[in-house]
């Protein structure tokens, strides 16, 4: 058993050291993910050390792993109940500029559209987002064009086809590969009542992992591409998207503080929508960003539509100056 701890105390402390490397690799940059985890095991290590016989392994297993575990709460802190809520919540009166946006990484080879179909029905978002959608989800989505008339269309079958479904008028439309071709995100502006635009920007850049990019630049570089475009703007905006990245991770930070986009988590949760099929292995990749121009009327992780993604839906409130 003391072989044990120490083997799993050495391994914590590798994979949280990993992240500060000066690299780029997935290999270091995948252990931002599983900070909630490695905490978790730590802290569960910290305690079996006190059951080691030897004085002095006992204390050096009981620092490192108290400290590992500390340095891990710390990152994902703010996305906990005890944090101070960044966001305001909407006034129920104020309610009458309002957008509700249903975000969903649906899974490509998944074909469960009926369950996507269910969830807009019963939630009745203003705006829909899919990630992964090709042709035949395209196709399998028709049932709710007649509820939203202004759609945009960019069926691919690589995993980064994306969809968009508006209630709302879309102008300026752009369908651009950021960085990587073959991986497209959406901008436009939403023309919601009273003449009012709101820019959005709708993205999903490839993750660094074994089978898709080898390093984390490509994502790391789209993500701080739009933090720099929307950061001098003073108009209304919104960021939504799988961004392949957890909400507490470096490159995430930066794009808050390059963008001045609040996230309407901080505070209140992290609405892990992956994986959906292993409970100890969630994070939050699914993320909503927003200009000071908005108040947040609520933020849900919804049930399962068989994806490996919970779909992710936001309402937010317009606040007039």
């Amino acid at each position: 058993m003391e072989a044990l701890i120490i083997i799993l105390t050495i391994t914590m402390l590798c994979v949280t050291l990993a992240p500060l490397l000066p690299s780029n690799h997935w290999l270091c940059r995948v252990w931002e993910f599983p900070r909630v985890q490695i905490a978790v095991i730590t802290i569960c290590l910290l305690v079996a050390s006190l059951f080691i016989a030897s004085p002095i392994t006992q204390i050096a297993l009981v620092i490192t792993n108290g400290l590992v575990s500390i340095y891990q709460l710390a990152w994902i802190f703010p996305y906990t109940r005890l944090y101070p809520i960044k966001v305001p919540k909407a006034q129920a009166s104020n309610h009458a500029q309002s957008i509700k946006i249903l975000t969903s990484n649906v899974l490509m080879p998944n074909h469960s559209a009926e369950k996507l179909i269910e969830l807009v029905l019963l939630h009745q978002p203003d705006v829909i987002v899919t990630l992964e959608t090709d042709t035949w989800w395209q196709e399998a989505m028709e049932p709710i064009h007649i509820d939203y008339p202004h759609r945009v269309n960019q069926p691919l079958d690589n995993l980064y086809g994306m969809h968009l479904y508006s209630k709302y008028a879309l102008e300026d439309v752009k369908v651009r590969d950021l960085i990587e071709d073959g991986v497209p995100s959406i901008h436009c502006y939403l023309m919601l009542k009273n003449e009012l635009r709101v820019k959005c920007h709708f993205l999903h850049p490839a993750p660094p992992s074994p089978t898709e990019n080898e390093r984390s630049t490509p994502r790391d570089r789209e993500l701080l591409l739009i933090a720099r475009e929307v950061a001098d703007k003073t108009e209304p905006t919104i960021v939504t998207g799988d961004l392949n990245d957890v909400a507490w991770s470096p490159t995430t930070r930066a794009f808050r503080r390059i963008s001045g986009l609040k996230d309407p988590r901080m505070g209140r949760g992290m609405f892990n929508t992956f994986h959906a099929d292993y409970p100890f292995l969630r994070w939050p990749l699914d993320h909503i960003f927003h200009s000071d121009h908005f108040t947040l009327g609520t933020i849900q992780r919804m049930p399962s539509i068989d994806s490996d993604h919970f779909p992710l839906l936001s309402e937010l409130v317009y606040e007039e100056d």
